[in-house]
């Protein structure tokens, strides 16, 4: 199914992980958004739970290897045209992990990967929901 203008939502995941106070961003190497900060993810595979797709996106994208894997919030990604029609549907996932192993390494659809201190994270220029994503995950693991 082609990623414009699909016949239904697609289901993408996204993983905040941690590793002591800073979280793993990538820069994002197709678009939508390409060159922009985000988090790691991608498209769920057929047979894939959330969580194994979440493992996997991360460590094909920043060679890390992640643990402790929990939902964060679920958010609807509906992007128009200028005639109104659905060009995206996105229907993201979106859980948070710690850092289990591996040094950071853009690969495969992220051309840059690194963890970043939570407190540079406003000067990025991240999409509002992804910021709103990390600061709810960040809430999750003071409880």
């Amino acid at each position: 199914m082609p990623r414009s203008y699909p016949d239904r939502p697609m289901v993408g995941v996204g993983a905040v992980v941690f590793r002591d106070n800073d979280v793993l961003l990538i820069r994002r190497g197709k678009a939508p958004r390409k060159g922009d900060w985000s988090i790691p993810g991608g498209m769920q595979e057929l047979g894939e739970t959330v969580f194994a797709a979440a493992a996997r996106e991360v460590l094909e994208e920043t060679a890390i290897v992640i643990q402790n894997i929990g939902l964060i919030d679920v958010i609807d990604a509906i992007t128009p045209d200028d005639a109104g029609r659905v060009k995206f549907h996105y229907t993201l996932v979106d859980v948070v992990a710690e850092w289990h192993s591996g040094d950071p390494i853009g690969g495969d659809d992220a051309m840059h990967a690194e963890f970043i201190p939570l407190h540079l994270l406003k000067n990025l220029g991240l999409w509002k929901e992804t910021l709103r994503i990390i600061n709810v995950a960040r809430e999750m693991r003071e409880i």
